[in-house]
């Protein structure tokens, strides 16, 4: 590793890991409490689309109680956390199923300040989509960001338009950069998703996402590996026409690729996935995270390589 510039990590990785920016930031481990608030997305409802992206599965389904409020779920998470970490553990409340800026900004506020009221609560990050960032929703977004740290998620998955209509996204790429720029104006940090093994894509439509990302310069990325989940609209169009998805090598060498192309400042918040292995189709590998990652770290330190070496 004597060629890198640059110390990403505390654990001798090549790329800038969140446990790294969180340890440079805060002085300590951070822990992400899910939060699941029941709101639906316009790709579901019918306001853009029917049935959502191929890919999704209705939600976490990580609580199974309806009705739990904010609190009772953070309290909850705190709890698992803490049996493990104590009970001063540093939770970001993570809104994580659907579209989280999708509903009146009056439900969107209480939502969101019961998770910065929250003892425990260093900081909130909100998933939704780029599409459903209105000038309301903007203006609520600013004034959270003034008084905790916020991080909204966006799902960028790919550049590719012939993509997106395959996935049934329902928002073009041009519609993505218009909500990508409306928060970058607010000085809100931002972390986007990446899919890699998307059906029909090569390896170079992959890396030419990443290039895009890199362009616009995200605080925060997350890469994964496209996975098919039992119930989904995607496990039918496997199941009824198999399509090739990518080998544990394949997408190795992918995500070092990418790394490589990805600014050095951009923390790495997943570079592979945590699919729900009792649903789990395909691939089977993916359930497998100790061995891809470090597969990724043996392949990088072959080629010598880190994140950003060729930004």
């Amino acid at each position: 590793m004597k060629n890198n510039p640059f110390k990403y990590s505390l654990d001798n990785k090549r790329y800038h890991t969140l446990h790294y920016s969180n340890m440079r930031r805060y002085g300590r481990k951070i822990f992400k409490a899910v939060l699941e608030c029941g709101l639906t997305c316009p790709n579901i409802d019918g306001t853009k689309g029917r049935g959502g992206c191929i890919f999704c599965d209705g939600g976490s389904g990580y609580f199974t109680s309806p009705g739990m409020s904010v609190t009772e779920q953070l309290s909850s998470e705190h709890r698992r956390i803490a049996a493990k970490h104590g009970n001063n553990a540093p939770v970001v409340a993570y809104f994580q199923a659907n579209t989280n800026t999708y509903a009146d900004t009056g439900i969107l506020r209480r939502m969101y300040e019961e998770a910065i009221s929250f003892p425990h609560t260093t900081g909130i990050s909100i998933g939704t989509r780029a599409d459903c960032l209105s000038d309301e929703v903007l203006d609520l977004l600013s004034e959270i960001n003034s008084r905790t740290d916020l991080t909204v998620e966006l799902g960028m998955q790919t550049m590719h338009e012939s993509t997106i209509e395959i996935i049934n996204r329902c928002c073009t790429h041009k519609e993505f950069l218009e909500g990508y720029h409306s928060l970058k104006k607010r000085g809100i940090r931002i972390c986007l998703h990446l899919i890699n093994g998307l059906p029909g894509e090569t390896s170079e439509m992959m890396l030419e996402s990443a290039r895009e990302a890199a362009r616009l310069h995200p605080d925060g990325i997350k890469l994964q590996m496209l996975h098919i989940i039992r119930g989904t609209q995607l496990a039918g169009m496997y199941a009824e026409n198999p399509f090739e998805l990518l080998t544990r090598e394949q997408y190795i060498d992918i995500i070092v690729r990418q790394l490589e192309v990805l600014p050095p400042e951009t923390v790495i918040e997943r570079i592979t996935g945590d699919g729900d292995k009792s649903k789990l189709i395909a691939p089977m590998w993916s359930a497998d995270k100790i061995s891809v990652l470090g597969g990724i770290d043996k392949r990088m330190a072959e080629l010598d390589t880190w994140q950003g070496k060729l930004y």
